[in-house]
């Protein structure tokens, strides 16, 4: 593989990476700090937690993985003796603002070592089964631009339940260019497709 075939290949992984990053941020924009905890689901999820969590996620696997120790101000909620889903929703003391700027942080962070190191650097990935624990940094960019992008998805439909505002970026919609009206309609639609099955069927 040339130099060139490297750096496009750095070049793809760090621009999908980017964009599941900047969803997540994005969709807490214009949002109070109730609105952004609020939860949607039986388990709790919530557009503030994603980010936590995300940013949990980032140094941990770019930094904990590489024998890089985070530099920036403690994350307990990503230590083991944290109580379940710490990491998934944010305190009374904890602000929207500072989560987001501490995941700006851990971007940088990651980046780093994204653009300095070779894609087939190796770690060790401490909380994975013992046989798939050794990855490279190839790996670790796919596995958390696949984790984030999930979590994009789920900040997707919170945001819409929250207010009604959807979309995939700040740029592009790509959402059909309809009325308020013609979505209702829409939607008045499919619930009558499922009404026309009995439950259970």
């Amino acid at each position: 593989m040339t130099d060139d075939e490297v750096l496009d290949e750095r070049a793809v992984l760090r621009r999908y990476l980017q964009a599941a990053r900047d969803t997540l941020v994005w969709k807490l924009e214009g949002l109070d700090e109730r609105q952004a905890r609020w939860p949607h689901t039986p388990t709790g999820t919530n557009l503030l937690g994603l980010v936590k969590h995300a940013a949990g996620v980032e140094a941990d696997y770019f930094g904990v993985t590489f024998g890089r120790p985070w530099p920036g101000p403690p994350m307990p909620w990503t230590d083991e003796s944290a109580p379940p889903n710490t990491d998934m929703w944010a305190t009374t003391e904890e602000t929207t603002a500072g989560i987001v700027a501490l995941y700006r942080s851990v971007w940088a962070f990651a980046d780093e070592l994204i653009a300095t190191a070779p894609l087939d650097t190796r770690g060790r990935v401490p909380w994975w089964p013992e046989e798939r624990a050794t990855v490279t940094l190839r790996q670790v960019v796919v596995h958390t631009t696949y984790d984030l992008s999930r979590h994009a998805g789920h900040a997707d439909i919170l945001r819409e339940l929250t207010d009604g505002a959807a979309g995939l970026r700040a740029d592009v919609s790509n959402l059909p260019d309809q009325s308020a009206q013609d979505w209702a309609d829409y939607v008045t639609r499919l619930r009558g497709v499922a009404e026309s099955f009995p439950p259970g069927t």
